[in-house]
């Protein structure tokens, strides 16, 4: 893992904190993201929000691929969650964007915990 990964996640995880600390769990997930785009860019980072990405398949570009939630410095995925329970499919969602893409660091983050750090999910490909 490069060094600029872990310091963009530090980064992205103290942004989330401030936007958690601010609104609380309950909101969408689309809240969080406007507000978690903000913040980092607030930072200067690049920041794409649902990127789309195709899917090669068999040599074939399928532009109907998937979507990330947002995409930092490209280079850190950020898969984001407002739900009472995570599943192992949110998991497996997540590094398969990272593995599709050609990305080694990802986070998946829940907003719908009392504590933010309960919802934090660091995510190596």
């Amino acid at each position: 893992m490069e060094l600029i990964e872990e310091k963009l996640s530090g980064i992205i995880i103290d942004c989330a904190l401030k936007v958690h600390k601010a609104l609380g769990p309950g909101l969408l997930e689309k809240c969080y993201e406007g507000c978690l785009e903000y913040e980092l860019k607030q930072r200067g980072l690049k920041v794409e929000r649902q990127k789309e990405m195709p899917v090669n398949y068999k040599g074939v570009e399928i532009k109907e691929g998937y979507t990330m939630d947002l995409l930092v410095e490209d280079k850190v995925v950020i898969e984001l969650k407002s739900v009472d329970q995570m599943h192992p499919i949110f998991t497996a969602q997540t590094l398969t964007y990272m593995k599709l893409g050609g990305y080694r660091k990802g986070l998946l983050i829940n907003f719908n915990e009392m504590k933010l750090k309960d919802g934090l999910h660091s995510l190596v490909n």
